[in-house]
């Protein structure tokens, strides 16, 4: 026989910590600091327990017609939870602003950016541009038009920022789709297409001349400070800017700096082979290092990229730290007549198909060894009458 009833709104507020039927499977789980309603069913041989609310935002006569829809569900065969849940799912899906899917895409692929996203470098273009105009519009409402409106004012005089933004709406959106929100996946193409010709000339960062690279080191190796010993490195090994900065001890093993996947641009771990003069500057500059990175400023943090282009500022070069990658890479070929994938595999570069990658099981490390400490040679003077003038 069921019982039906046996609570009542006064014994509710009343009843004493413990677990009480109401009947039917409703019943009151009430403890010292709160109270709250549930609903007991058995479905294929399991016996479950679904939440129906607090006491205090569901009254009795609630909490049975709750639990009356739940047990004509299970009579039915159904599952009353999952079908909540996909009943929660739907209204989310209707719901869910354009905001709100960048956040969850986001979270969804920051695991594969450097650093866990935590630069904000994949969120900016969106976060700057496009979500304080259309981020509050409902995702499935968001299309070519309202895309268009809110990337034309930088199509063109902010090119590689609007490309970038235009990428990212696309990626939002496919991430929708694979939520099976009806989201308009052709959104993206759409607005590329009404935007136009971006006409955008690429601006190549400035990079000193090879020829001159030797003179410019002597300079630095007369001055005293982290920034130069850093800068000193970069030219050393090829390596960008931030690689350096960031650089710590536990990455150096004798000859060999492995630096770590979450750290490069390509999200690959990257091995750099050391000359001798690359390690005597790794020597002069853990002299004094903190918590394992050595090339740190006067906070104790590493160095930020404007330090060590205000080395090159300071003696009114119009070059860029950065831009030694390309000196090297100029060296490399034009005088060094280093094999293309050898040359390319220093800077990290992805080269051939992906079919070729696949079979590719070696990183040319003992070749490029032997390169690099030719190019210390001549950087430090060293071998200076060998190199083609």
């Amino acid at each position: 026989m069921r019982l039906r009833g046996k609570l009542t709104n006064l014994s509710v507020k009343a009843i004493s910590p413990g677990k009480h039927c109401d009947g039917d499977g409703l019943w009151l789980h009430k403890t010292d600091e709160s109270a709250k309603w549930v609903f007991r069913f058995s479905l294929s041989g399991r016996r479950r327990e679904m939440g129906l609310g607090s006491t205090s935002h569901v009254t009795l006569a609630e909490a049975r017609g709750m639990a009356r829809e739940a047990r004509t569900l299970v009579m039915q065969g159904h599952d009353p939870i999952r079908v909540r849940r996909d009943r929660a799912a739907e209204a989310a899906q209707r719901d869910v602003t354009f905001a709100q899917l960048t956040e969850l895409a986001f979270e969804a692929r920051k695991g594969s950016l450097k650093d866990g996203g935590k630069a904000g470098n994949w969120m900016s273009p969106l976060a700057v541009h496009v979500l304080p105009t259309i981020g509050h519009l409902a995702a499935k409402d968001v299309n070519q038009h309202d895309i268009v409106d809110v990337l034309k004012p930088i199509w063109r005089k902010s090119a590689s920022i609007a490309a970038k933004a235009l990428e990212r709406i696309g990626i939002v959106l496919q991430h929708g789709a694979a939520l099976d929100l009806p989201v308009d996946v052709t959104a993206r193409t759409k607005a590329r297409a009404l935007l136009g010709d971006q006409k955008h000339v690429a601006i190549h960062i400035p990079a000193m001349p090879w020829r001159e690279v030797p003179d410019f080191y002597k300079t630095l190796t007369e001055v005293e400070g982290k920034s130069a010993l850093a800068l000193r490195f970069v030219i050393l090994t090829g390596a960008r800017s931030a690689e350096v900065r960031e650089l710590h001890l536990s990455e150096i093993n004798g000859r060999i700096w492995t630096i770590p996947a979450a750290r490069m641009k390509s999200g690959r771990e990257h091995r750099i082979p050391l000359s001798d003069e690359a390690i005597a500057v790794i020597e002069a500059a853990k002299a004094v290092k903190v918590g394992g990175h050595i090339f740190v400023g006067p906070s104790g943090k590493p160095l930020s990229d404007m330090s060590l282009s205000k080395v090159m500022k300071t003696r009114d070069l119009p070059y860029r730290p950065h831009g030694f990658r390309s000196s090297w890479r100029d060296w490399a070929g034009e005088s060094a007549k280093a094999r293309h994938e050898v040359a390319e595999a220093q800077l990290a570069h992805v080269t051939g198909s992906r079919v070729s990658r696949a079979y590719a099981r070696t990183d040319h490390l003992e070749e490029r060894a032997t390169l690099m400490a030719t190019w210390a040679d001549f950087v430090t003077g060293k071998g200076a009458d060998d190199v083609a003038a």
